[in-house]
């Protein structure tokens, strides 16, 4: 149709009908529908809505619009910054049928105008931001007091939950009790109360999210879009008056990400014995979790040289030690003033492990500048010691330097130690792993049941290395944070990759060398991890791979050079989909064995780590000590929890040399 054809309501709307009759359509018609909230969930409401051919609306919102909208609501867009919200919507529905009759209130809802508001209005459709609680209550009660139906459509995680408040049931007052009790309490009645299954919370992956405090929680789109078809097919049941209408406190929570449909039921709403627990354990959860929950933290970076930082401090380290703190120096040099553990660490043999790290931070430091159009030079301070390197780093303009491939990958890159897909790599993934190393570097393939099965029993013996030394278990009892998703300068213990049974066990024996060895001489305490942690992850993934030099390893740049291979492969696991873990621990007690170096007390563990030597040599059919990194790889879910980073700004440093 061109911009001068006239306008048809009977064709436009031609297609509703088979789902609804002529004369139920031109009841709609003839329908008013108030949309107090033209954010998130209402501007798609009201589009919906105007599509089902709904005639007349009252809408109401005070706010104009900001790319802080653009991931959920209509409306939000470049040409539409600035505009008020009730403005761009309107035109948006006059667009779609340009014989509405819209009244509009720029200034939102409030007490001297909810009777204005709500004059002539068939059905009361929410959508107020999830924290306006004062004007949510107004409305409702208004609608209470009207015998106006009204229906809130939750947008909550990637799902909606609904819930109809019909004249002659049970008020939002009656469901929600939110009469005299603080903001906070508030707000978690309201979620509660709307989503009673909580279908949404299995997936939160960060929930310090959440921020109560600062009225802010994230969003999805998918969830305002179901919303809007949620609440568009109850407003058209009610309007119609046709089809069962679940009445508060019956409710619906579908969770598409969950694949999931519940039916809720909770007789007195919120006084109900079982809201009353959620909301006990709610208020206790969120008390607790400013103390338990590390955070990325909101990017302050303003310029290139702090944005490489902010990005190439996400750079992977052992047991997440960051051993490196920047110093600046001008907007073009700053060093790397580093440090390796082996004062403490046992798997930091000659800190190695930890250079390798380093190697991992240089490449990404050159990834990160690769994004501002430079390049970037290092040079190792030869006046610097072995144990604390320091490199400057120059960085330069470059007119030839594109963005790496490998930019977006830098902060998904994770460390998945739950089992994986059994699926093998495909061709391409390993010749695109193996082209990332780079010249001087090789990577061995452990694949297929039989190698897998090798690699299994050769990381089943090694764990009994790792679990029954002291020196080990002083490592792990320094570098685990309890009760955490994220931990910005350890591993969660939700991330160690046991189940919930086995790491209460864990924290139980961790909390003494004495009850570690109790627990592995009388009760076989090794077994439940090291099948866990190493055989079943050995077995269910594509398969195992090593990192192998073509030169030997002979000093520190060597180690260097090794991370910055091993940072590439890893990203480039990253980009292709893939999970990804490190299992370079029996090449560390293989080089032990190899170098003739006393690792601990435990008299049989030498032997044992000889033993473990000759068999990764024979698997390998190389010299572990060419080996710069190992692991496996495979499709697995994205980690819910994981190590962060530190703040850049605790990872600055004052000149040391």
């Amino acid at each position: 149709m061109s911009p001068s054809t006239p306008f048809d309501y009977w064709i436009a709307f031609s297609r509703n009908i088979g789902w609804v009759t002529e004369t139920e359509q031109a009841l709609l018609r003839a329908k008013r529908v108030a949309i107090a909230g033209l954010g998130g969930v209402g501007g798609s409401h009201l589009l919906t809505l105007t599509r089902l051919g709904i005639g007349n609306f009252n809408i109401a919102d005070l706010d104009t619009f900001e790319l802080a909208n653009f991931n959920r609501q209509a409306g939000a867009s470049l040409s539409h910054v600035g505009r008020p919200k009730v403005e761009v919507l309107a035109e948006m529905a006059l667009d779609i049928d340009p014989e509405l009759d819209l009244r509009s209130f720029p200034e939102g809802v409030d007490a001297d105008n909810v009777d204005d508001f709500l004059e002539d209005v068939d059905l009361y459709v929410d959508g107020l931001d999830f924290f306006a609680v004062e004007a949510r209550r107004r409305v409702f009660a208004a609608c209470a007091e009207r015998q106006i139906p009204a229906v809130t459509a939750a947008p909550l995680g990637m799902g909606v939950a609904l819930l109809n408040f019909l004249p002659g049931k049970m008020t939002f007052e009656e469901y929600f009790r939110l009469e005299g009790q603080s903001e906070d309490e508030q707000l978690l009645r309201f979620l509660l109360g709307l989503s009673p299954a909580m279908l949404q919370a299995g997936y939160l992956v960060d929930d310090s999210r959440v921020d109560l405090e600062a009225h802010k929680g994230p969003s999805t789109p998918m969830a305002c879009e179901l919303c809007a078809g949620m609440a568009a097919t109850h407003a058209l049941k009610i309007l119609l008056n046709r089809g069962r209408v679940p009445a508060a406190p019956w409710g619906l929570h579908f969770d598409a990400y969950r694949n999931r449909l519940k039916r809720t039921w909770r007789p007195g709403g919120n006084r109900n014995p079982l809201q009353r627990l959620g909301l006990k354990i709610a208020s206790k959860r969120l008390a607790q979790r400013s103390a338990t929950v590390a955070t990325e933290g909101e990017a302050t970076a303003d310029t290139p040289i702090e944005r490489i930082l902010d990005l190439a401090r996400w750079a992977p380290s052992g047991d997440n030690t960051q051993p490196w703190r920047f110093e600046m120096i001008d907007d073009r040099r700053f060093r790397i003033h580093a440090h390796d553990t082996r004062d403490w660490c046992v798997y930091d043999l000659d800190g190695h492990a930890s250079q390798i790290a380093v190697g991992a931070l240089l490449e990404t430091i050159a990834i990160a500048a690769s994004g501002e159009g430079l390049a970037a030079e290092f040079q190792r301070l030869a006046d610097a010691p072995e144990t604390a390197p320091v490199i400057e780093v120059r960085l330069r303009a470059e007119p030839s330097v594109a963005a790496s491939p490998l930019l977006p990958c830098v902060r998904a890159r994770t460390t998945q130690r739950r089992p994986m897909s059994g699926r093998p790599l495909s061709a391409a993934q390993k010749a695109a792993l193996e082209a990332s190393v780079g010249p001087g570097y090789r990577v061995i393939w452990i694949e297929g049941a039989a190698r897998k099965w090798q690699m299994a029993r050769l990381l089943f013996a090694n764990a009994r290395i790792r679990l029954t030394i002291p020196e080990a278990y002083q490592v792990h009892r320094r570098i685990i944070e309890w009760d955490a998703q994220f931990s910005e300068d350890r591993i969660p213990d939700r991330a160690v990759g046991l189940d919930p049974l086995a790491l209460r066990l864990m924290r139980w024996a961790m909390h003494s060398w004495e009850r570690v060895r109790r627990l592995n001489r009388y009760l076989a305490g090794t077994w439940i991890p090291r099948i866990q942690l190493d055989l079943i992850p050995a077995l269910r993934c594509a398969g195992h791979f090593v990192i192998l030099s073509e030169r030997p390893l002979t000093g520190i740049d060597d180690y260097l050079e090794g991370g910055r291979a091993v940072q590439r492969f890893w990203l480039t696991a990253t980009c292709l989909g893939l999970q990804f873990q490190p299992e370079v621990t029996p090449l560390i007690f293989s080089r032990y064995v190899e170098k003739g170096v006393s690792f601990t007390k435990r008299p049989s563990a030498p032997a044992e780590a000889r033993r473990l030597a000759q068999a990764l040599r024979q698997l390998l059919g190389a010299d572990p000590l060419d080996a710069v990194f190992m692991g496996r790889l495979g499709v697995a879910p994205v980690p819910a929890a994981r190590s962060l980073r530190r703040p850049l700004a605790d990872l600055a440093a004052e000149a040391e040399h």
